[in-house]
């Protein structure tokens, strides 16, 4: 029989640990953002002001998945609403149920939901592939659960596929872009010895939980040089707001061999780096800088094709550029990922204001002719 236990509080979710990890690495898509560790460092930076939902859901003595929530207050026209969704904030861009039955976790989740009384505003479950993991899976569990919604795109983001290898890829890409690659690095190679190095160790489990704060530190530092910088958005790799949490962040997913840092040197000077995180595969490129006055001469170009012929070495098959920049991105990915939301809004006034407000937004982008 299906049972669906609720865990509110964070520290009691390293009972499951070993059960997480086991249902992680069979999990389509899986992302480091889907593993405990990822979810205990950013509950302890910003868990404070939100309510934890974790829901594990077993038939028997058998784990069947882990579905992670939380509700958290989200401004809107309409005032503060209560917002019951996936714990990612758009750090990476994909989420989803935790384990190889995305749908019988989805289900019974949604069920147990279903039965508990509201203490939420919307219902909006966020950062749906559905263009290679979903496929629709989400919305008719929530149909079937008794939560109509309504299916929108949350955003789009590049992928490069390389499962085909180097080559393939390579051959795949514009010829002005290939061009520009091999003429920016002969221009490189005159100004220095260029290297490019790769930081991706195994975890603890092999040894190697050693997080190179040297590394590290250094691209933040390149990212305080550069725009990121300046820049207001408390997104970026040096933004002090930010800084301790993705620290953190760095730690843990070194541990659990999750970290992955390309970087590209001119003799001993940082001059472009990618930081990523990486898991069964599937590569997601968090955070890149490169030396302003590099710009032109194309250091961030040459180190994106160095990192993706290394990848294929490595045997990745997909790397998520992200979802900032789609007109540099283009150029590389091969495929455009559509990311979605299901959204469901309770019989209350304010959410089915809300209703109408999205109905009319989504119209309006349609073109369709409808009036504000």
């Amino acid at each position: 029989m299906v049972q669906v236990h609720q865990i509110d509080d964070v520290a009691a979710l390293s009972q499951h640990r070993l059960a997480w990890n086991c249902l992680l690495m069979q999990t389509r898509g899986a992302t480091f953002f889907q593993s405990l560790d990822w979810l205990e460092n950013y509950w302890a930076h910003f868990g404070g002001d939100q309510q934890l939902r974790v829901l594990v859901v077993e038939d028997g003595r058998d784990l069947v998945g882990v579905m992670p929530l939380t509700v958290r207050d989200e401004p809107t026209r309409l005032g503060s609403l209560r917002v019951l969704t996936y714990p990612l904030a758009d750090w990476g861009t994909t989420f989803g149920p935790i384990g190889p039955n995305p749908t019988a976790t989805l289900v019974a989740s949604l069920k147990h939901l279903k039965r508990r009384e509201r203490d939420w505003d919307l219902l909006d479950l966020r950062w749906i592939d559905t263009t290679w993991v979903d496929h629709g899976r989400t919305a008719t569990a929530m149909a079937v659960a008794g939560f109509p919604c309504n299916r929108a795109t949350w955003k789009t983001t590049q992928c490069v596929d390389i499962s085909a290898g180097w080559e393939t890829y390579w051959a795949s890409r514009s010829s002005k872009l290939r061009n520009n690659v091999r003429r920016q690095e002969k221009k490189l190679r005159q100004l220095g010895e260029l290297r490019f190095s790769r930081f991706r160790p195994s975890g603890a489990i092999h040894g190697e939980d050693d997080p190179d704060w040297r590394t590290f530190d250094a691209c933040v530092g390149l990212a305080s040089r550069s725009w990121q910088g300046a820049a207001t958005d408390g997104t970026t790799l040096s933004h002090p707001e930010i800084a301790d949490f993705l620290r953190d962040a760095h730690a843990a997913a070194t541990h659990v061999g999750a970290v992955d840092i390309a970087q590209l040197h001119i003799d001993d000077r940082l001059v472009a780096y990618c930081y990523n995180y990486h898991c069964l595969g599937n590569v997601f490129g968090l955070r890149t800088g490169f030396e302003p006055e590099l710009k032109k001469a194309g250091v961030g170009a040459v180190l994106w094709a160095k990192m993706i012929e290394d990848s294929v070495l490595k045997g990745d098959q997909f790397i998520d550029l992200g979802h900032e920049s789609p007109q540099v991105k283009r150029r590389w990915s091969t495929d455009e990922k559509r990311i979605d939301h299901c959204t469901h809004y309770p019989l209350a006034a304010r959410s089915q204001l809300l209703r109408a407000k999205h109905w009319v937004a989504r119209a309006i982008t349609r073109g369709d002719g409808a009036k504000v």
